[in-house]
């Protein structure tokens, strides 16, 4: 299975546990010029920036540790131009779902600004 594959399959794992958690995805893969956010959902009136990392071994270690201090900063550029975009002051969030193995890890304020 290619890893893109694996990418997708994991980010629609991780669209339904959040579904199935009463949040509402409002987009998904949005791009910027430095980045892209895999899920944009909105939760208890809060804006959630979700990265999704999926594993199917532990080879290349755990999901959660790809997202790099680089990676966040990306996703962080995007999440504001998003924010911006729609005119938005609204309260936001940044978290990780990691997919390891088949047993979802959801780290809800993962990083900040």
């Amino acid at each position: 299975m290619s890893t893109k594959t694996v990418g997708d399959s994991g980010e629609d794992r991780a669209v339904n546990y959040l579904i199935n958690k009463g949040y509402t995805i409002n987009e998904r893969n949005y791009r910027s010029s430095r980045g892209e956010i895999d899920i944009i959902a909105m939760h208890d009136g809060v804006y959630v920036f979700v990265e999704v990392k999926t594993r199917s071994s532990k080879s290349y270690g755990l999901g959660v540790d790809a997202v790099t201090l680089v990676k966040q900063r990306k996703i962080i550029y995007t999440a504001n131009r998003y924010l911006l975009n729609k005119g938005c002051d609204w309260l936001a969030r940044f978290d990780i779902i990691s997919i390891d193995n088949d047993e979802i890890n959801h780290i809800e304020n993962a990083f900040e600004l």
